[in-house]
């Protein structure tokens, strides 16, 4: 039976009990209140499914709020998940770090453990402990997503303990570009019926994409290798002759590499599809001399403990043998794989082969190094003169 709880003298006068009392808001939808011992109690909604089951929902307690308003505050939450429900929305919640979870799970699935460890760091450093993380889906407005960006865009480097120096634009769009897959994939699956909320607000900076000026050229990339220790040596000298991912790179196992055929199978990297690439023999024979002794599944290219190279183990030992080198502090792993495909676009190699190799598109490779093929471009046209 349909109870008054809309004013603060009403529910004051109800008894308290397990049970809700809840007030109609139209034919199946009904909005309740569970009087307890304290001041404030419980507002709960109820929603009956097409299939005639009951579906009901806690929406807090409201403390926040005026006694006065709170009946209002549970009736407007109320009708947000009623909506949601009406549009063919899940009735099981989600929140935002869990919307992050299940595309992480997704992706796992769908493109393997590289991408997926990638997004799940992403999503532990800027969503786990933020305030949006709790928030369930059906709720999230764009002054919560606002709010988020806001956060992520003066967020310091957690790289550094103690930093006070911002992150670039193009990294935050990095972050926000995962945060915006995971609740795309979770409007697609049904868990909220509107990407209203952050359609706007998490779309990325313009123009803030910086293009890689630092270059080593073989001697730099050689003395860099001299420089390091024999296990991230290796490392090294396979990111000078490939143009992969560091990432892709240290992923690979021994069972990965053909010997015979000179051949190597990388998995699918970031936004790169699986490929195989044939060898040079000096390239080989150093993969056949990592290689020897090891299980299949063991990292191809491990450190000295055997552990696979990840970025948080090799980024300081790469800048002790930069400095050792007398190179750049600036100089980083992506240097190397920047530096490899100078060379590979400068040398000729048609676009779309430095594309597929290198795990990326052809209008990425156009947008970074397209410019280095002028001289090209310049001699081949030389070459038609009558």
């Amino acid at each position: 039976m349909a109870s008054k709880i809309d004013t603060v003298s009403a529910r004051e006068a109800l008894k308290p009990r397990k049970e809700p009392y809840w007030s109609k808001r139209s034919e199946g939808q009904f909005v309740g209140f569970r009087r307890t011992h304290d001041a404030a109690g419980n507002w709960h909604a109820r929603y009956r499914l097409k299939s005639g089951d009951q579906s009901t929902r806690s929406l807090g307690a409201l403390d926040e709020f005026p006694a006065h308003e709170r009946y209002s505050r549970a009736v407007a939450l109320a009708d947000e998940w009623f909506q949601h429900l009406n549009k063919g929305g899940s009735t099981t919640p989600c929140t935002v770090l869990g919307a992050c979870n299940n595309y992480e799970d997704h992706i796992r699935e769908e493109k393997g453990c590289t991408p997926a460890d990638e997004l799940r760091g992403r999503f532990r450093r800027w969503v786990a402990e933020d305030a949006i993380a709790s928030i369930e889906l059906s709720m999230l407005d764009r002054q919560d997503v606002k709010a988020f960006r806001l956060r992520l865009v003066k967020s310091p480097k957690k790289s550094k303990e103690g930093s006070t120096e911002t992150r670039s634009r193009d990294t935050v769009n990095r972050d926000m570009a995962a945060v915006r897959a995971a609740l795309n994939y979770a409007f697609k699956e049904g868990f909220v019926t509107s990407d209203f909320a952050w359609r706007e607000p998490l779309k990325a900076f313009k123009n803030v994409a910086k293009r890689r000026t630092l270059y080593l050229d073989k001697q730099q990339r050689l003395a860099l290798v001299n420089a390091a220790p024999a296990d991230l040596a290796a490392f090294l000298r396979c990111l000078s002759t490939l143009p992969l991912r560091p990432g892709a790179l240290a992923a690979l196992v021994v069972g990965d590499f053909d010997s015979r055929l000179h051949e190597l199978r990388v998995g699918k990297d970031k936004h790169g599809a699986q490929r195989r690439i044939t060898l040079p023999t000096n390239l080989s024979n150093l993969l056949n001399d990592v290689a020897r002794n090891k299980l299949p599944g063991a990292p191809l290219l491990s450190r000295e403990d055997g552990k696979a190279w990840d970025k948080d183990s090799w980024k300081s030992p790469i800048k002790e043998a930069a400095k050792a080198a007398g190179l750049p502090a600036e100089v980083t792993a992506y240097t190397l794989r920047h530096a490899v495909l100078t060379d590979l676009v400068t040398d000729g190699l048609n676009l779309l082969t430095v594309a597929q190799i290198s795990g990326t598109s052809v209008a990425m490779i156009e947008k970074h190094y397209g410019h280095l093929r002028n001289d090209i471009v310049t001699d081949a046209l030389a070459k038609l003169a009558l």
